[in-house]
């Protein structure tokens, strides 16, 4: 099950619980009314029988009854809604009456009076049980999600390092191996024109070796112009890309812009992003760059025409293992995000998509901080 899942069953499950919650409330809450519904009549009849008592008449059983209610805020209006009494109402809030009611309370056969009477303190405080829950409930949820997530990102981070640091020490071992027999075989053959291919290829191993040993790592940042690393990167990949795709630099002629880099790792990315793009052009087809900038930021747009990515793989081509390619670990675009958002302090995000028109990449970039 993966975390998004967990995520959204542990919110199902605590919006079952706040809803049962509530709905019991609810009916707790109702039949709390109609009981003190039941006892203000009983409290209006006690009343009325006070106010019309005979001098010898025993109201001590009716007294009772008026001091027992401690909790019911009770108005006595007269018939223009004017507050004549009131009783366990807080001060400054006899401006109006209660929004239960009226009783009437005959005095006379001239008179009559009203009863308006509010929620008792309990009531209120029950009606918010609910909502103290669904907070609490909320903050559990929230705690949990980023406990889960902290932990997942560390375990993430653990093996992306791991991985990375045994990659890079498995291709010492033969690199070095290979740097000696290329040695060898350039001294006996002199002349061999494929030997000197055998070297770039070699010093190609030995970069991506570095790469990796520097993912294991925590890599320094410098501020270096972003073009010369591109170009690196497009020179890179343009013999390796058919004749019938186009790559569009012509934007960075001329062009300078500082930001905090690490070049190897970043030239990686830039790889990646383009090799990508080559991948979705079935045919002829073009890659365009182009650079912008704002006050604090570079941002680099690696635009194909190729067939675009649809809308459920676009949530998806940034999880380690995701791929929709026939080959392939699904691991470049992954790791691309990493080393421009973890150790640059950048983004890289697929700016848009479009099936049969193509997709554009951008990576930003901090400028230094001194401009």
């Amino acid at each position: 099950m993966s975390n998004r899942q967990i995520g959204t069953l542990i919110l199902v499950i605590a919006m079952f619980i706040v809803a049962i919650s509530v709905l019991f409330t609810n009916n707790l809450a109702r039949s709390l009314q109609v009981e003190e519904q039941k006892n203000m009549a009983i409290w209006a009849e006690a009343t009325q029988r006070l106010i019309l008592a005979e001098e010898n008449e025993d109201i001590d059983f009716v007294s009772s009854i008026i001091e027992k209610n401690t909790t019911i805020p009770v108005y006595i209006c007269d018939a223009e809604g004017n507050i004549l009494a009131s009783r366990n109402v807080e001060q400054g809030r006899q401006s109006s009456v209660g929004e239960h009611g009226p009783i009437e309370l005959k005095i006379d056969a001239a008179t009559t009076q009203y009863i308006y009477w509010g929620d008792s303190s309990l009531l209120t405080r029950l009606r918010y049980v609910p909502y103290a829950q669904f907070a609490l409930i909320f903050i559990f949820i929230a705690v949990a999600v980023i406990t889960m997530l902290t932990g997942q990102r560390s375990e993430e981070n653990r093996l992306w390092v791991g991985l990375s640091k045994e990659t890079a020490h498995q291709l010492g071992t033969p690199i070095s191996s290979l740097n000696a027999w290329q040695q060898l075989l350039a001294d006996k053959y002199p002349q061999d024109e494929y030997i000197p291919q055998m070297k770039r290829d070699i010093d190609r191993l030995q970069v991506i070796a570095d790469r990796f040993q520097k993912i294991g790592s925590e890599p320094s940042l410098q501020p270096e112009n972003f073009v010369p690393v591109i170009r690196e990167a497009i020179d890179y990949m343009r013999p390796r890309t058919s004749s019938r795709i186009d790559i569009d630099d012509s934007c960075l002629n001329g062009v300078e812009r500082i930001v905090m880099l690490n070049a190897p790792l970043m030239k990686w990315v830039v790889e990646n992003l383009i090799k990508n793009a080559v991948d979705a052009i079935s045919g002829n087809g073009s890659i365009t760059l182009q650079l912008h900038e704002n006050e604090h930021d570079v941002m680099l747009d690696i635009t194909d025409t190729g067939k675009g990515i649809d809308s459920s793989t676009q949530r998806r081509i940034f999880e380690p293992g995701f791929t929709s390619k026939d080959r392939g670990w699904g691991l470049g675009l992954p790791l691309a995000k990493r080393i421009v958002e973890q150790y640059h302090g950048g983004k890289l995000l697929l700016k848009n998509s479009q099936l049969g028109v193509g997709s554009t990449f951008r990576v930003v970039l901090k400028k230094p901080e001194n401009g």
